[in-house]
C-alpha cells in the first residue's frame, strides 16, 4: 500500500470496528481510511446492504474523484457492491481474489454464484496465484470469456509480498540441533488450515523424534482438538500452545523456531510461508493451491494432505535441518530478491493503465452480461442495474444529495 501511494493518491473504505474505529481515519503514509457505520457479525463480517451502501459510496466517490475502485476478498460484501455501483459514477473496477473455493458445496456454490454476478462488470480481475487466477475463473463462469479472447484476457497474476526486513533471522548460533528442534505452526486454527492433520501428526513426530518441541501459536474452533491431543499423549512439555497472536507478535514466533509447518487443506498464495522462509525457517507444507508457486523446491518440502506424508515430510524436513543443509542467511536473501511490494505497485499499476486504455461497457451491455448468469440468479442481478441507474439519474437531475437518504 505504501508503494502504491508514490504512484497516485489512495483511499480506503471499510466498516467501523467497535468502539474506536468509526468515522474517518488517517494512515502513515497519507493514506485516508473511510470506516461505514455497518454492524459486524461473526469475523468482522458485514451483511449485504447493496442501497444503504450507496449513499455513502457515492459521496465518497465524488468527495475524492475517485477513479479506479480496486475490491478485495470474494466474500466481502462492500468489494461486491463497490464494483456494482461504480460503473454509474464511470469510474473504472479491478478485483483480487486471495482465496480458493471449491465448486461442490454449498458454501461454494452461493458465494460463487454472487461472486458471479459482482465480476460481470469488473475490468481487470486479480489472482495471487496462477492456480488462484483458475479458480477465480472457473467460480465467475469466465472460462469460455478467456477462450474467446486469448490475446486479451482480464485476469491477471499479481503475487503477495512482505517487507523483508521486518523478517530477519535471528543471529547465527553454534546450537546442537540434535538435542533439540522446534517446528512452528501459525495459523488460524480452523478446518480448511488442516489442524486435524496437525492433531494427528504430531505425536507420531513427537515419539519418532525425541528432540523435536512444537510452538503453536493461534486460535479457533480446532483449539480443543489440539489441546485434548496434548492431554491424551502427555506432550505438554514439548508441545506449547501460544493462543492468539497479534501480527507484530510473529516474527518473534518465528525465530524460535526451526522449521515451519504448513498443514492447509487449501491455500491461494501462503503468505505465511513466505514470512517463515525469511526468517530462515525451513518450511514443510502441504502441496495444496498456489503452495508449490511460493518457493523454492529446495527451500520446502511438500506433503500430501495425509497424516502419514505429512510425517515422512517433517522427517525429511528434520533430516536437513540436522544434517545443517539449510542456511537461514542465505534463505533470507533469496526471498528478500525474490519479492518486493514495489514490483507489486508497479504490476498493479500497469493493470490499472490497461484498463484505463479499454473502452467502457455500456449499460446494455453489462445487463446482457449479468442476465446470463442464469434463470434465477441472471434476473435478480440484472433487475437491481436499471434501479441503480435510475437513482442515480435522479439524483442528477434533480440535484438531490443520495447521502441525505443515509
Amino acid at each position: 500500500m505504501a508503494s502504491l501511494t508514490r504512484l497516485g493518491q489512495i483511499i480506503i473504505i471499510t466498516h467501523s470496528h467497535p468502539p474506536n474505529r468509526h468515522g474517518v481515519r488517517w494512515l502513515n503514509p497519507g493514506i485516508k481510511v473511510y470506516h461505514i457505520p455497518f454492524v459486524t457479525l461473526t469475523a468482522s463480517a458485514t451483511l449485504p446492504n447493496f442501497f444503504t451502501f450507496l449513499p455513502y459510496f457515492r459521496t465518497i466517490m465524488l468527495r475524492e474523484r475517485v477513479q479506479f475502485v480496486h475490491g478485495h476478498a470474494s466474500l466481502s460484501s462492500l468489494a461486491h457492491e463497490g464494483l456494482l455501483h461504480s460503473h454509474h459514477l464511470g469510474i473504472r473496477t479491478v478485483f483480487t481474489d486471495h482465496s480458493l473455493f471449491s465448486l461442490d458445496d454449498a458454501t461454494g456454490i452461493l458465494t460463487n454464484k454472487l461472486l458471479a454476478g459482482a465480476l460481470k462488470s469488473a475490468d481487470a480481475i486479480i489472482g495471487v496465484s496462477h492456480t488462484g487466477r483458475e479458480n477465480t475463473m472457473l467460480r465467475a463462469n469466465a472460462v469460455v470469456e478467456v477462450l474467446q479472447t486469448p490475446t486479451d484476457p482480464r485476469f491477471f497474476v499479481v503475487p503477495n509480498a512482505i517487507l523483508p526486513e521486518q523478517f530477519r533471522p535471528g543471529p547465527v548460533t553454534q546450537r546442537d540441533l540434535t538435542k533439540q528442534i522446534t517446528i512452528v505452526v501459525i495459523s488460524r486454527l480452523a478446518y480448511r488450515k488442516g489442524v486435524d492433520l496437525l492433531v494427528a501428526a504430531a505425536p507420531r513426530i513427537c515419539t519418532q523424534f525425541p528432540q523435536v518441541h512444537f510452538v503453536i501459536g493461534g486460535d479457533g474452533p480446532k483449539l480443543t482438538n489440539l489441546l485434548q491431543m496434548r492431554e491424551r499423549h502427555m506432550l505438554q512439555d514439548r508441545i506449547h500452545l501460544l493462543g492468539s497472536l497479534r501480527h507484530d507478535q510473529v516474527h518473534e514466533t518465528l525465530l524460535k523456531g526451526d522449521i515451519y509447518l504448513n498443514t492447509s487443506l487449501t491455500e491461494s498464495f501462503g503468505i505465511g510461508l513466505l514470512e517463515a522462509a525469511c526468517t530462515g525457517l525451513y518450511v514443510v507444507s502441504t502441496r495444496v493451491g498456489g503452495v508449490p508457486e511460493v518457493l523454492p523446491q529446495d527451500m520446502i518440502s511438500f506433503a500430501m494432505p495425509e497424516e502419514d506424508d505429512v510425517t515422512r515430510a517433517l522427517g525429511e524436513a528434520i533430516d536437513i535441518v540436522t544434517q545443517g543443509k539449510h542456511d537461514p542467511q542465505k534463505a533470507h536473501e533469496r526471498i528478500k530478491s525474490m519479492y518486493s511490494w514495489v514490483d507489486v505497485a508497479e504490476r498493479t499499476d500497469k493493470i490499472y493503465n490497461w484498463v484505463a486504455t479499454k473502452e467502457p461497457r455500456s449499460f446494455w451491455e453489462r445487463l446482457c452480461r449479468t442476465y446470463d448468469l442464469g434463470v434465477f440468479a441472471g434476473p435478480i442481478y440484472s433487475g437491481g442495474y436499471p434501479v441503480i441507474d435510475w437513482m442515480f439519474w435522479t439524483t442528477e437531475t434533480s440535484g438531490m444529495r443520495l447521502d441525505s437518504l443515509g
